[in-house]
């Protein structure tokens, strides 16, 4: 189960900078999370500061 990226994002890319899987890019003026790539980590989660990743 990947994590997604909600509405709530404001494109900081702090999630990008903590994700070890190289899982997050941006797109369309926001960040997006690839499900492949996408190991469940959490780090994304964590450091995100509008609370914008959630488990899928």
């Amino acid at each position: 189960m990947a994590y997604k990226i909600t509405d709530e994002c404001v494109n900081c890319g702090a999630c990008e900078d903590a994700c070890p899987n190289e899982a997050i890019s941006e797109k369309d003026e926001r960040r997006v999370i690839d499900a492949d790539k996408c190991v469940d980590c959490g780090a994304c989660e964590s450091e995100c500061p509008s609370s914008a990743i959630l488990a899928a």
